[in-house]
């Protein structure tokens, strides 16, 4: 299967990467660094995502926001201008539902056929093949994609047979991470405060009742010295809780928690952490 796989930032690279070793794949991204690296294990690069997509049985997305995917897909250059019909397109990004059911609806005029799969687990599990794919697609257009999510994923998760299923459920589940991550920087501040060893609350306490893949993944991180490796960024929590409490209101759900935490993330933001990684958050519970 020829693949093109448009966008390899933090997630898109070893997602790629995992393709490459079993299908041809010809890469796209404006950070040429990255698109060297899969050259350099034997991808293709291609000058734009049009050309990525010329000649490709599936198209892989992986940007960061709506407004990279209507870029990477509907630009002059975008992934439309070379896109065959019958191709499978699998948008992989969490950018919400009303941007993935708008992008699929114009991929499916153009006969493609619309894979809406975000992903969860983030960079270590993007590195391991062990994300979760949260699928929103007719069971046609799932059959010849399935090959590939498995490839990037441990699981495939079947969320409904429309395009924007996949998005919903990944809402869900940012509602629960943000929550989680700033409860995590919350919790381990009150240790430091209480005069405690702050790592060895963690150590206490990750496998008991208050454990979380947040508090275990990020603690760490949030008690290092140093922040230097950008493993997801605050700025992407910024958006992912925005676009929950959009969706929210929409449909009229109650959510005092996603509010609090996403001021949270957006007061990080503004002090200048919104490209550091997320678990500086911890910094805004430290000030005095």
């Amino acid at each position: 299967m020829n693949v093109a796989f448009v966008g390899v930032g933090a997630m898109g690279l070893p997602m790629a990467r995992l393709v490459g070793r079993h299908h041809p794949l010809t890469v796209f991204d404006l950070d040429a660094d990255r698109v060297a690296q899969l050259v350099a294990e034997g991808a293709q690069a291609a000058a734009s995502a049009a050309a990525a997509a010329q000649g490709a049985d599936a198209v892989i997305v992986m940007v960061a926001t709506s407004a990279q995917l209507e870029e990477a897909l509907f630009s002059d250059d975008g992934v439309h201008a070379g896109l065959a019909a019958g191709t499978t397109v699998i948008l992989m990004s969490s950018v919400g539902i009303d941007a993935a059911v708008e992008a699929g609806r114009r991929l499916n005029t153009l006969g493609a056929h619309v894979v809406d799969a975000p992903v969860t687990g983030g960079v270590v599990r993007a590195v391991t093949g062990e994300l979760i794919a949260l699928v929103g697609a007719e069971p046609d257009a799932l059959g010849p994609a399935l090959p590939l999510l498995r490839l990037m994923t441990a699981k495939v998760a079947h969320c409904g047979d429309r395009v924007g299923d996949g998005q919903a459920v990944k809402l869900v589940n940012q509602l629960l991470c943000s929550v989680h991550l700033a409860a995590a920087a919350e919790g381990l501040q009150f240790a430091q405060r209480l005069g405690l060893d702050p790592a060895k609350v963690l150590a206490a306490i990750e496998s008991g009742a208050a454990a979380s893949f947040m508090l275990s993944d990020r603690g760490p991180r949030m008690l290092a010295a140093e922040h230097t490796q950008v493993l997801s960024a605050i700025d992407i929590f910024v958006k992912d809780s925005a676009l929950v409490l959009t969706a929210a209101r929409g449909v009229g759900a109650v959510t005092p928690l996603t509010e609090q935490a996403s001021k949270i993330f957006s007061l990080a933001s503004r002090e200048g952490l919104g490209r550091s990684d997320d678990s500086s958050v911890i910094r805004v519970f430290e000030k005095d």
